[in-house]
């Protein structure tokens, strides 16, 4: 039987720092958004993302790309200081002490907390050097215009940036499926930037996930 004693006195194990109920608090009234810790959040409405495509296509045409993923790379690196600096108090222990899964699953639920859909994770690869990331009804794929080529670029470039700090190497993030592109979910290959850099044409050329996929594993 448990003592009630020892419930007031010893310390609780810590629940899921990203839950919705507890992380995202809001004033209708007011307008506001703020997390747990009362900073404050921005809401983005579709119109704004879709906006923001179709004027980087008007104003930079093929740069729009370069121009979003390093938009992401800089996002990419705040998020990752906040993320850890959150995760780390609340856990009492810093990100580098945590176990792998643990540090996922707190990623993950950040993810579909923030609104950004859902991310997965798929380390089958890493004996290869390389990780795929797989996310799901996201919102930058859903206002991108349709093309023949991805375009989650501020997602690829968010990801280059977090794992890059997270694992202090430089990597590089290319993705080659997209819901933009009718298919089921959002892959992205992450690996070493000195070597994913000529997928980026094979991406351009074309090839699907799985060919990418055996190429690069044939080239390491």
């Amino acid at each position: 039987m448990i003592e009630i004693s020892n419930l007031l006195t010893k310390p609780q194990l810590p629940g899921n720092y990203f839950a919705y109920n507890a992380y995202i608090k809001g004033d209708l009234e007011l307008g506001l958004l703020e997390n747990r810790l009362g900073a404050r959040l921005l809401g983005i409405p579709s119109t704004l993302l879709d906006a923001i495509y179709s004027g980087l296509e008007q104003e930079t045409g093929q740069a729009t790309r370069l121009v979003l993923f390093n938009c992401g790379r800089w996002w990419g690196k705040n998020f990752y200081i906040r993320f850890c600096e959150e995760i780390s108090e609340y856990y009492g222990k810093p990100v580098a002490q945590m176990e792998m899964v643990e540090l996922i699953q707190c990623l993950q639920q950040c993810w579909k907390t923030h609104g950004w859909g859902t991310f997965d994770f798929d380390a089958q690869y890493v004996n290869a050097g390389l990780i795929i990331l797989i996310t799901q009804n996201s919102p930058f794929a859903s206002v991108a215009p349709q093309g023949k080529q991805p375009a989650c670029f501020l997602e690829a470039g968010v990801f280059s940036s977090f794992f890059s700090r997270l694992t202090g190497r430089d990597l590089h993030c290319i993705q080659t499926t997209c819901e933009s592109m009718g298919a089921d979910c959002n892959r992205f290959i992450l690996g070493l930037n000195n070597r994913l850099q000529v997928a980026e044409t094979w991406v351009n050329e074309g090839k699907d996930h799985e060919t990418i996929l055996q190429e690069l594993r044939e080239t390491s």
